[in-house]
């Protein structure tokens, strides 16, 4: 009787890999080798963060649950526990993950009762594009900045329009991404899936909620994602 070899553990790519939704794997196809950890980790922590909201019963356990992850983002990395994948994904940020601590801030906002007003919405934008602006400085992509930062906030309010559960919340998001529109941006290699995040996510608010994973965006995200245009 012949035995199968014995697996091997799944690496800390692999499990958050495996944590991120359809969309942000697509997008993630596309970093480049050198930017694919950096960006893993920043996609993983929106992804686990937004969980945090959507598995919290009450506003006041989110916040909770959040304030452990701003603490821990406001430490240097050598005090971090050993055995959380996703902390030590953001070590490969080497001191920059303090600027995630925005990110936090920007779904804590959504904590307030419903609807949010817009100031919320506007905040949690702000917090994605801060998000992405350090990734950019994680990635010696300084000049970029701004663009970054406008492509973020442009990508977050088009997301947020799709992703609330409020009608009156996805009307304001929706009001304010059609009003934000970032078009003809073009950011740095490194930062390629930002781009393929923000067209999927106009594509779906122009076309409806199957459009970020019907064929023609796959296509799109593939012409995005090895172009940038």
């Amino acid at each position: 009787m012949t035995t199968s070899p014995p697996s091997q553990p799944a690496s800390t790519e692999d499990l958050l890999v495996e944590t991120l939704p359809t969309v942000s794997r697509l997008a993630l196809a596309y970093a480049p080798r050198p930017a694919r950890m950096q960006t893993l980790a920043l996609l993983a922590l929106d992804t686990r963060l937004a969980g945090l909201l959507r598995n919290s019963r009450e506003p006041m356990l989110a916040q909770l649950r959040l304030s452990w992850w701003r603490e821990s983002l406001g430490q240097p990395a050598d005090k971090w526990p050993e055995g959380e994948p996703l902390l030590a994904a953001l070590r490969t940020w080497n001191g920059h993950h303090g600027g995630l601590v925005s990110l936090v801030n920007g779904w804590e906002a959504l904590t307030g009762a419903a609807p949010l007003p817009e100031t919320a919405l506007e905040a949690m934008a702000q917090g994605r594009a801060a998000a992405f602006a350090t990734l950019a400085q994680a990635l010696d992509c300084n000049a970029d900045l701004r663009i970054v930062q406008r492509l973020a906030r442009s990508w977050a309010l088009a997301d947020l329009a799709m992703r609330l559960g409020h009608e009156s919340e996805r009307n304001a998001a929706r009001a304010l991404a059609l009003a934000d529109r970032a078009r003809g941006l073009r950011v740095p290699r490194a930062l390629r899936p930002l781009q393929v995040l923000h067209a999927l996510a106009a594509r779906r608010l122009d076309k409806g909620e199957d459009a970020a994973t019907s064929p023609a965006a796959v296509l799109a995200a593939m012409r995005i994602g090895l172009l940038g245009r």
